[in-house]
């Protein structure tokens, strides 16, 4: 127990002690790390000096990237140190003054991300896609089950929650059925929404050497909440035959807080059985070094995430991660086969997260069949796809020890008009 008085429904109890990085409101001093605890934060630069001198210098700085480098020994200390802090009362003289109000900060990108990878890991939605595209054809890829296909996106367009999302301008066709095609260039009409778990590396690895499966948690320190917006109509304009580009590359939104993979524990169950059974790299057999039939090891669990989706404050889906074909160790297994290397802060989406019930999609594509079936809102109004002035904000709770629940933050966008809408790209 904390000598804290949160409510222990609380989703950023003790047991969750999530980090980021913040700002002063209204101040003009650098951001530094933090842990949020209920609804205050804790700068650590400002305690470990005094109470774990030793590790005082990851915190010398504006954001996480110290930590996240210094590997899974130091997470393990500094959260057990972290929780002793704000458990024991014998701190409470140091750390008490430090704390400061969630709602006197601002939330900075908590880590410099380094690369970016989005992966497409939901049977149940890349089974939507293949109902909603590829008519008279098998529903899925035909590699899909064999590999976790994913693609490379743009690391700089990765921005923290509450950063507008200006509707993004591209070609797209103008009158699909002429031949050729003829296109425009024109704002989006068919923005989109994608409910999606990432995945943050600290420690990074050699070039030329894959990561096994059980090496997961040896290089992945945590999980953010993502929002990979989506232009569909510059998205299926361009997609054939290298896969997205302009119509992802504008924005992905990730939540402030990063969950510790250690505050995560009770949220592990089985994954989902996958036939045809996948190659070794991919199930641990046969794969020197990689003891990925463990019980405990992290080729062999999944994550028990509940999230929720929602469009202008109306809950309009909760889409369930523990239903998701490929395993996070999976896709982090098949990112490096080929030899690719990780960095510091390299972060990765499990692609869009939906279930096999109509309220757990986790995209607007799905949620209304490409349009053709409008979302009614509880307000009464009607999506197709996004207004300008939406706003969306995913949440997602996990559970706790003792049945109790932790939280993953939020991700929250407003969509901003075009800045440009004529038909020919700005000179």
């Amino acid at each position: 127990m904390s000598w804290l008085t949160i409510d222990p429904d609380h989703p950023f109890g003790i047991d969750s002690l999530a980090y980021g990085a913040i700002t002063i409101k209204g101040g003009s001093g650098p951001s530094s790390p933090a842990v949020r605890i209920g609804d205050a934060v804790l700068p650590l630069h400002q305690v470990c000096g005094k109470l774990s001198p030793e590790h005082a210098q990851l915190f010398d700085c504006p954001n996480l990237d110290r930590l996240l480098a210094a590997g899974p020994d130091s997470w393990r200390a500094i959260r057990l140190a972290v929780t002793d802090w704000l458990t024991d009362e014998r701190h409470r003289d140091i750390v008490e003054p430090a704390l400061i109000d969630l709602a006197a900060v601002e939330v900075v990108l908590p880590f410099t991300v380094a690369d970016y990878v989005d992966f497409y890991a939901s049977e149940n939605h890349a089974s939507n896609v293949g109902r909603i595209f590829r008519k008279g054809a098998a529903l899925l890829p035909p590699n899909w089950k064999n590999l976790t296909i994913g693609y490379h996106g743009r690391a700089g367009t990765v921005v923290v929650s509450g950063t507008p999302v200006v509707r993004p301008c591209g070609q797209r066709p103008a009158e699909p059925a002429t031949d050729p095609v003829e296109t425009e260039f024109a704002p989006t009409d068919r923005l989109d929404l994608e409910a999606e778990v990432g995945f943050v590396v600290g420690v990074g690895s050699e070039l030329g050497r894959a990561v096994p499966l059980a090496d997961f948690d040896q290089h992945v320190f945590g999980v953010v909440l993502l929002n990979d917006w989506s232009a569909r109509d510059i998205q299926f304009w361009e997609y054939v035959p290298l896969g997205p580009f302009l119509g992802k590359s504008f924005a992905t939104s990730i939540s402030g807080w990063v969950t510790p993979l250690s505050a995560l524990t009770h949220a592990r169950v089985p994954p989902v059985p996958q036939d045809p059974a996948p190659l070794p790299y991919l199930s641990g057999s046969g794969v020197p070094g990689d003891d990925a039939a463990r019980p405990d090891s992290p080729g062999s669990w999944n994550l028990d995430l509940r999230l929720e989706v929602h469009l202008n404050g109306q809950l309009i889906s909760q889409p369930p991660f523990a239903g998701m074909y490929w395993t996070a160790a999976q896709m982090l297994a098949h990112l490096t086969v080929n030899g690719a290397s990780l960095r510091t802060g390299d972060l990765y989406g499990s692609g869009t997260v939906s279930g096999p019930h109509p309220d757990e999609l986790g995209c607007l594509l799905e949620l209304t069949w490409n349009g053709a079936t409008p979302l009614s809102l509880p307000d009464g109004t009607t999506r197709r796809f996004l207004h300008d002035g939406d706003e969306v904000v995913l949440t997602a709770t996990a559970p706790g020890p003792g049945g109790s629940r932790i939280g993953l933050g939020e991700v929250r966008g407003v969509v901003a008009p075009a800045r440009v809408s004529n038909q020919s790209p700005p000179p």
